[in-house]
C-alpha cells in the first residue's frame, strides 16, 4: 500500500471521527505527495525513499516551529506543531534512540578510519546514507562530533 493511499485511508477515518488536529496533519501530507508528484522529473509517480525524505524534512520544520513557539510562549502554536508531529510520525520509520545511534556512529568511525574532527564530513556522509529515515541529522552529527572529540 502507497503512502498516498495510506495517507487517504487515515484522512477518511479522521473525517469520519471529527478529528481536526488528525485531518490538518493529514492534509499536509498530501499536499507535500502532490508537489512532489509535480515536480520536473517525477513523471507522477514517488518512490519510498522520496516519500521518507519530505516526511523527514516534514519533521524538522515541525521541530524547529515548536521550538521558536516554545521559546516565544505561544503553547496555543505549539500545541498544533506537537499534534501534526504525531501524525507525521505514524508514517516515519521507527527513530532510532541515542544509543542506538551512537553504536552506528562507532562502527562508522572505524570502518572510515575517521580520528579527529577534520573528519567529519567522512562519518556524516556514510551516517547519513545508513540512518536515513531512522535519525536526525542533528543528533547524528552531535554524536558524530562528540565521538571525535571536537
Amino acid at each position: 500500500m502507497s503512502l498516498e493511499s495510506k495517507i487517504m485511508e487515515a484522512m477518511k477515518e479522521a473525517m469520519k471521527s471529527k478529528n481536526e488536529s488528525a485531518l490538518r496533519g493529514l492534509r499536509a501530507i498530501k499536499a507535500e505527495i502532490i508537489k512532489a508528484k509535480t515536480e520536473p522529473g517525477a513523471g507522477g509517480d514517488i518512490d519510498e525513499a522520496t516519500e521518507q525524505k519530505f516526511l523527514q524534512k516534514m519533521m524538522k520544520q515541525r521541530r524547529d516551529s515548536l521550538e521558536i513557539f516554545e521559546q516565544q510562549g505561544r503553547a496555543d502554536l505549539a500545541q498544533k506543531e506537537k499534534e501534526e508531529m504525531a501524525v507525521i510520525e505514524q508514517f516515519l520509520p521507527k527513530q532510532l534512540g541515542e544509543d542506538e545511534i551512537r553504536v552506528v556512529v562507532k562502527s562508522i568511525i572505524s570502518e572510515t578510519g575517521a580520528a579527529t574532527a577534520a573528519d567529519i564530513g567522512k562519518v556524516m556522509g556514510a551516517a547519513s546514507k545508513k540512518l536515513a529515515g531512522q535519525a536526525d541529522g542533528k543528533t547524528i552529527n552531535a554524536i558524530a562530533r562528540e565521538l571525535l572529540g571536537a
